[in-house]
């Protein structure tokens, strides 16, 4: 291990000599080498103290091992949240996670001032059918505090074998004490992709994670969603929801992003020197919907990956982003493999938008606010009209002669009309007296989303001034 370490010194050494002008720079470049070298080996002399004292004088005999992985993962806690050194169960766990199967409880975390918040539950996974809502904050793990723990340490005390119990304690805003959830740990397998055709001829998607084939997912999606439209005037639009989507892989975003996107830039990122900038290029070839209006739904939850896409969309004003601010997770990681079991995730650059934007700590600003509103609040809190129309005089006159079997048809009608709408009050309020686990629990339908609802009407207005201004 000395030998390796003596070699990385000698070869830094000579790298920052190249840097400060070649070889021959003379004496000047070569103090100045020799100063960081000394100052390294110095500081590097210090741990050795240390560890020597620890090993010679404690009370106890201690593992060497683990005292070296303290002080890697002590190291890496004073950089930013989202860099860490990564054990041998935890390089393996992100390994799984990015095929789309592994086990767990299906929580996406952050630490923030020092408390452990959760992003978003990842939908269909145990925390997510428990009912834990992002935005909570985890104060015990099996009824242990998690003040004074990292964030990486909270990681490896949530993971363990599939079917093992843990008890998950949360602070939910604007609710008393400590609501705990007993989750029982499984295999998540994640199906990225899911859509729907709504109002006959407006098509949703919601992608959940970005993995290894989402691109290829949403792909098949669109293709199946213009065929149910076609009986009914074709696609007039599509929705790509990416509500509570916590991110996932980079070239799946490119992937996604070429979809809608005919040629430009994706995302750049910009590391330690300004001038040099990886740009992410739109693919050119492949599935293309450039046509059709979008609009791409995010949240406070929506991190990373899912901000590269609705950056890219919005800057290249090819779709309406819609909802609230995202998450601002705007930094690069990279794995750098020590070994066959060890690694290190390590934050490398920064995120930019086609236009240069920043998001990390900032996030996608939305072009149209707009909040997340449970349906049952919204159907039971319309109005209903109650004015009287023309058709409501006396003896009115219609535009055609009204036959008395169109009549009785009419009057039928409006009489089942009625009795739906009253069958549809006696649900909602009978759903509302249910617990939050059970609301948390039923079936999705996004037909009845208010925010894919303000969507659909938009996309039908810009519809409707295209027509406008032919």
């Amino acid at each position: 291990m000395k030998r390796e370490s003596g070699r990385s010194v000698r070869a830094i050494a000579l790298c920052i000599t190249l840097s400060v002008g070649g070889l021959f720079m003379g004496f000047v470049g070569t103090e100045k080498v020799l100063a960081v070298t000394k100052s390294r080996f110095e500081k590097l002399e210090l741990f050795n103290k240390v560890l020597f004292l620890v090993e010679s004088q404690y009370y106890r005999e201690v593992d060497t091992d683990k005292l070296i992985q303290g002080a890697i993962k002590g190291m890496m806690n004073t950089l930013d949240p989202h860099s860490a050194f990564l054990n041998k169960e935890v390089f393996a766990k992100m390994q799984e996670e990015t095929q789309g199967e592994f086990g767990g409880l299906g929580l996406e975390v952050t630490q923030k001032n020092g408390h452990l918040i959760v992003v978003t539950p990842i939908e269909d996974s145990p925390a997510f059918k428990a009912g834990i809502l992002p935005g909570d904050r985890i104060v015990e793990i099996n009824h242990e505090s998690t003040i004074g723990v990292t964030l990486e340490e909270a990681v490896d005390k949530m993971r363990g074998k599939n079917g093992d119990k843990i008890t998950i304690g949360v602070v939910r805003e604007n609710e008393e004490g400590v609501k705990n959830f007993v989750l029982t740990r499984q295999i998540i397998k994640i199906k990225p992709v899911k859509y729907d055709v709504v109002r006959k001829n407006y098509g949703f998607v919601r992608l959940k994670q970005f993995q290894k084939r989402s691109a290829e997912g949403i792909i098949n999606a669109l293709k199946d969603i213009r065929k149910k439209t076609e009986k009914n005037g074709g696609l007039k639009g599509v929705i790509l929801d990416l509500r509570s989507n916590p991110g996932g892989l980079l070239d799946e975003a490119v992937d996604v992003t070429s979809i809608f996107l005919k040629d430009g830039i994706v995302v750049s990122t910009e590391g330690r020197d300004p001038k040099n900038k990886e740009i992410r290029y739109v693919k050119k070839s492949g599935y293309k919907e450039l046509d059709v209006p979008l609009v791409v739904l995010i949240n406070s939850s929506s991190a990373s990956a899912s901000e590269i896409v609705s950056g890219a969309i919005q800057d290249m004003k090819r779709g309406i982003i819609m909802g609230s601010q995202s998450f601002g997770k705007g930094s690069v990681q990279t794995v750098a493999k020590i070994d066959d079991e060890k690694g290190v995730k390590l934050t490398i650059a920064q995120y930019m938008t086609p236009k240069g934007r920043k998001i990390q700590a900032v996030g996608i600003v939305p072009d149209v606010f707009v909040d997340e509103v449970e349906a049952t609040w919204v159907s039971e809190n319309r109005k209903e009209s109650s004015y009287i129309r023309e058709s409501d005089l006396k003896n009115h006159l219609t535009a055609t002669i009204e036959t008395k079997e169109e009549k009785k048809r009419r009057l039928v009608r409006e009489k089942e009309d009625r009795k739906e709408r009253m069958e549809k009050l006696k649900k909602l309020k009978k759903e509302k007296k249910k617990d939050h686990k059970n609301m948390w629990m039923i079936k999705y339908n996004p037909s009845e989303d208010y925010q894919v609802l303000q969507a659909v009407n938009y996309i039908r207005s810009f519809d409707l001034f295209k027509k406008m201004n032919k």
